[in-house]
């Protein structure tokens, strides 16, 4: 059987883990809203990427032919 100390000291250790736990899962929320907000930039990035893509493509299609003056 448990000593009243033993249990006190069991009793701290769980509040403890329980104090960290809570800790981690405020950590982890956090993470998580970053990560989306990093999700979210990284496709409108990508969309502004391919929209200049494109653009490049019109400009690159609009130019002349080139001609080899050594023909």
């Amino acid at each position: 059987m448990a000593t009243p100390e033993q249990l006190e000291q069991l009793t701290q250790r769980v509040e403890r883990l329980l104090l960290r736990h809570e800790e981690l899962q405020r950590s982890n929320a956090l993470l998580q809203d970053e990560l989306d907000a990093c999700n979210r930039d990284r496709d409108l990035l990508k969309m502004r990427l391919s929209a200049a893509k494109q653009r490049m493509d019109a400009v690159i299609a609009g130019l002349p032919a080139h001609e080899d003056p050594q023909s």
